[in-house]
C-alpha cells in the first residue's frame, strides 16, 4: 500500500511539475515554430507568383526553345565527301534484353549518317547463352549488310553498365571517333 501511495505521489509531483514548466518552456517553442512555418509558407507563396509571371511572360513573348537554339544541318561537301561528318561511336550496352535488342541495335544501324562515319559497338554483358547468341546474330545480319557494327563481350560484370562502357572505350577503333552516344537498350532514336 505504501508503495502504491509512493507511486500516486510520484505521479502527482511529474504531473505538477509539467504543469508549472509546460508554459514557460513548450508555449514559446511553439510560437517560434509558427512563425517558422508562416515564413516558410511566405516563401513558398512568393517563389509560386515569381514562377507564374515568368511563364505569362514567356507565353507572351512566345519565346519557345526551338527558336532560342539556332542549328544547321551539316552541308553536303562534295571535295570532302561524307569526311565532312565526324566520326561517331554509338555504344549500346546490354544486359538479358530479349524483348528489345532487335528494336534498339535496328533503330542504332538505321540512323541517317554515312556508315563510314559511324561504328555501333554492342556492349553484351547478358547472362543468358540464348539471348547472347540472338543478340550476335542480330550484330552479324547488320554487319552482313555493310554496317561497321561491333559485337563486344567480356568476362566478367565488374562496375556492371558504366564498367561495359568503359570496357568499350579500351578498344582501338575507338581512338578515330570524334562523338561517343550511349543509347540504352530500350531506347530507339529517330532516324
Amino acid at each position: 500500500m505504501e508503495s502504491q501511495d509512493g507511486t500516486i505521489a510520484l505521479t502527482g509531483q511529474i504531473g505538477l511539475i509539467w504543469k508549472q514548466t509546460k508554459a514557460p518552456l513548450l508555449v514559446p517553442f511553439l510560437k517560434v515554430m509558427v512563425v517558422v512555418c508562416l515564413a516558410m509558407s511566405v516563401m513558398l507563396f512568393v517563389e509560386r507568383v515569381y514562377m507564374g509571371i515568368v511563364i505569362v511572360f514567356l507565353k507572351l513573348l512566345g519565346r519557345k526553345p526551338e527558336k532560342m537554339y539556332k542549328w544547321e544541318a551539316i552541308k553536303d561537301d562534295v571535295e570532302l565527301g561524307n569526311s565532312a561528318y565526324p566520326m561517331v561511336l554509338i555504344q549500346i550496352p546490354m544486359y538479358n534484353e530479349k524483348e528489345v535488342y532487335q528494336l534498339s541495335i535496328g533503330a542504332a544501324c538505321g540512323l541517317s549518317w554515312p556508315a563510314d562515319r559511324i561504328i555501333i559497338q554492342v556492349l553484351d554483358d547478358s547472362t543468358d547463352r540464348a539471348i547472347k547468341s540472338m543478340v550476335e546474330q542480330e550484330c552479324k545480319r547488320w554487319a552482313s549488310k555493310g554496317i561497321n557494327i561491333k559485337y563486344e563481350i567480356r568476362d566478367n560484370r565488374n562496375g556492371y553498365k558504366a564498367g561495359a562502357l568503359k570496357e568499350g572505350m579500351k578498344h582501338s577503333y575507338v581512338k578515330q571517333c570524334d562523338y561517343v552516344a550511349i543509347f540504352d537498350a530500350d531506347f530507339q532514336p529517330e532516324p
